[in-house]
Protein backbone atom coordinates (compact mmCIF):
# COMPACT_ATOMS: atom_id res chain seq x y z
CA UNK A 1 0.00 0.00 0.00
CA UNK A 2 1.61 3.42 -1.10
CA UNK A 3 2.10 5.92 1.74
CA UNK A 4 -0.94 8.44 0.11
CA UNK A 5 -3.48 5.73 0.61
CA UNK A 6 -2.12 5.16 4.47
CA UNK A 7 -2.56 8.78 5.16
CA UNK A 8 -5.84 9.20 3.85
CA UNK A 9 -7.25 6.02 5.63
CA UNK A 10 -5.79 7.66 8.82
CA UNK A 11 -7.81 10.83 8.42
CA UNK A 12 -10.77 9.26 7.69
CA UNK A 13 -10.53 7.19 10.99
CA UNK A 14 -9.59 10.84 12.99
CA UNK A 15 -12.97 12.00 11.35
CA UNK A 16 -15.47 9.36 11.90
CA UNK A 17 -13.52 9.36 15.28
CA UNK A 18 -14.22 13.35 15.78
CA UNK A 19 -17.69 13.20 14.27
CA UNK A 20 -18.49 10.06 16.83
CA UNK A 21 -17.70 11.87 20.06
CA UNK A 22 -19.36 15.25 18.97
CA UNK A 23 -22.49 13.45 17.75
CA UNK A 24 -22.46 11.66 21.88
CA UNK A 25 -21.72 14.85 23.28
CA UNK A 26 -24.30 16.45 21.75
CA UNK A 27 -26.53 13.82 22.95
CA UNK A 28 -25.76 14.17 26.50
CA UNK A 29 -26.03 18.13 26.22
CA UNK A 30 -29.29 18.02 25.27
CA UNK A 31 -31.90 19.57 27.92
CA UNK A 32 -35.20 19.68 27.06
CA UNK A 33 -37.66 22.48 28.99
CA UNK A 34 -40.49 21.49 30.40
CA UNK A 35 -43.34 23.34 32.66
CA UNK A 36 -43.96 22.03 35.80
CA UNK A 37 -48.06 20.86 34.40
CA UNK A 38 -45.83 19.20 31.60
CA UNK A 39 -44.03 16.92 33.79
CA UNK A 40 -46.85 15.14 35.35
CA UNK A 41 -48.04 14.34 31.59
CA UNK A 42 -44.50 12.66 30.68
CA UNK A 43 -44.07 9.08 30.63
CA UNK A 44 -41.68 6.35 29.55
CA UNK A 45 -38.61 7.41 28.13
CA UNK A 46 -39.68 10.89 28.37
CA UNK A 47 -38.98 10.84 32.28
CA UNK A 48 -35.50 9.68 31.92
CA UNK A 49 -34.18 12.43 29.66
CA UNK A 50 -32.25 15.66 31.62
CA UNK A 51 -34.35 18.63 31.92
CA UNK A 52 -34.88 22.05 32.82
CA UNK A 53 -38.16 23.36 34.71
CA UNK A 54 -39.34 26.82 36.00
CA UNK A 55 -41.44 27.99 38.64
CA UNK A 56 -41.38 30.30 41.67
CA UNK A 57 -39.56 29.25 44.84
CA UNK A 58 -43.14 28.67 46.75
CA UNK A 59 -42.37 30.64 50.49
CA UNK A 60 -41.08 29.06 53.64
CA UNK A 61 -40.17 25.99 51.25
CA UNK A 62 -36.41 26.23 51.34
CA UNK A 63 -35.01 23.40 53.83
CA UNK A 64 -31.09 22.99 53.88
CA UNK A 65 -30.23 19.84 55.06
CA UNK A 66 -26.36 18.09 54.67
CA UNK A 67 -25.04 17.58 50.72
CA UNK A 68 -28.66 18.82 49.70
CA UNK A 69 -31.55 21.76 49.56
CA UNK A 70 -35.30 20.93 49.45
CA UNK A 71 -38.00 23.48 47.80
CA UNK A 72 -40.91 23.80 46.43
CA UNK A 73 -41.66 25.55 42.59
CA UNK A 74 -45.01 26.57 41.69
CA UNK A 75 -46.14 27.40 38.47
CA UNK A 76 -49.56 27.11 36.59
CA UNK A 77 -51.73 26.02 39.54
CA UNK A 78 -49.17 22.89 40.16
CA UNK A 79 -45.92 22.65 42.35
CA UNK A 80 -43.18 20.19 41.75
CA UNK A 81 -41.06 19.04 45.41
CA UNK A 82 -36.93 19.41 44.50
CA UNK A 83 -33.96 18.34 45.93
CA UNK A 84 -31.06 20.12 44.95
CA UNK A 85 -27.85 17.66 45.05
CA UNK A 86 -25.47 20.23 43.04
CA UNK A 87 -21.71 21.50 44.77
CA UNK A 88 -22.70 24.40 43.69
CA UNK A 89 -23.57 27.61 46.07
CA UNK A 90 -27.10 28.26 45.39
CA UNK A 91 -27.43 31.61 43.92
CA UNK A 92 -27.63 35.10 46.55
CA UNK A 93 -31.28 35.50 44.60
CA UNK A 94 -32.50 32.02 45.24
CA UNK A 95 -34.88 32.84 48.33
CA UNK A 96 -39.13 32.74 48.54
CA UNK A 97 -41.31 33.61 45.58
CA UNK A 98 -37.67 34.03 43.52
CA UNK A 99 -38.48 32.91 39.72
CA UNK A 100 -35.91 29.96 39.61
CA UNK A 101 -34.91 27.23 36.67
CA UNK A 102 -33.75 23.81 37.87
CA UNK A 103 -31.86 21.15 35.59
CA UNK A 104 -31.75 17.50 36.76
CA UNK A 105 -34.34 15.04 35.99
CA UNK A 106 -37.22 13.40 37.41
CA UNK A 107 -36.98 10.82 40.92
CA UNK A 108 -38.51 7.71 41.31
CA UNK A 109 -40.85 9.05 44.35
CA UNK A 110 -42.24 12.31 42.49
CA UNK A 111 -39.14 14.66 43.67
CA UNK A 112 -36.62 16.26 40.87
CA UNK A 113 -33.42 15.98 41.44
CA UNK A 114 -31.70 18.91 40.32
CA UNK A 115 -28.14 19.30 39.49
CA UNK A 116 -28.20 23.03 38.66
CA UNK A 117 -29.84 25.89 40.14
CA UNK A 118 -30.70 29.26 38.49
CA UNK A 119 -32.57 32.13 40.10
CA UNK A 120 -33.82 35.74 39.85
CA UNK A 121 -35.43 38.02 42.21
CA UNK A 122 -38.23 39.57 40.10
CA UNK A 123 -38.86 42.10 42.75
CA UNK A 124 -35.06 43.21 43.37
CA UNK A 125 -35.76 44.64 40.43
CA UNK A 126 -39.34 46.12 40.00
CA UNK A 127 -39.72 50.16 39.95
CA UNK A 128 -40.75 51.55 43.37
CA UNK A 129 -44.55 52.47 44.04
CA UNK A 130 -45.90 55.23 42.27
CA UNK A 131 -42.53 55.88 40.20
CA UNK A 132 -42.50 55.97 36.98
CA UNK A 133 -39.89 54.70 34.17
CA UNK A 134 -37.64 57.41 34.15
CA UNK A 135 -37.45 58.52 37.59
CA UNK A 136 -37.00 55.31 38.86
CA UNK A 137 -33.31 55.03 37.03
CA UNK A 138 -32.91 58.69 38.42
CA UNK A 139 -33.69 57.75 42.17
CA UNK A 140 -31.37 54.63 41.94
CA UNK A 141 -28.12 56.78 40.96
CA UNK A 142 -25.79 58.15 43.72
CA UNK A 143 -24.95 61.17 44.60
CA UNK A 144 -22.09 63.18 44.78
CA UNK A 145 -20.78 60.42 41.29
Amino acid sequence: MNKKAKFGIGIGVIIVAMGFLAWLGYGESKTYYHTIAELQTLQGRALKQRMRVGGTVAPNSIHRYSGRVDFVLEGEGKSLPISYIGSDPLPDTFVDKAQALVEGSPGSDGRFVAEHVQAKCASKYEAAPGVTGGAAASSTQHSGT
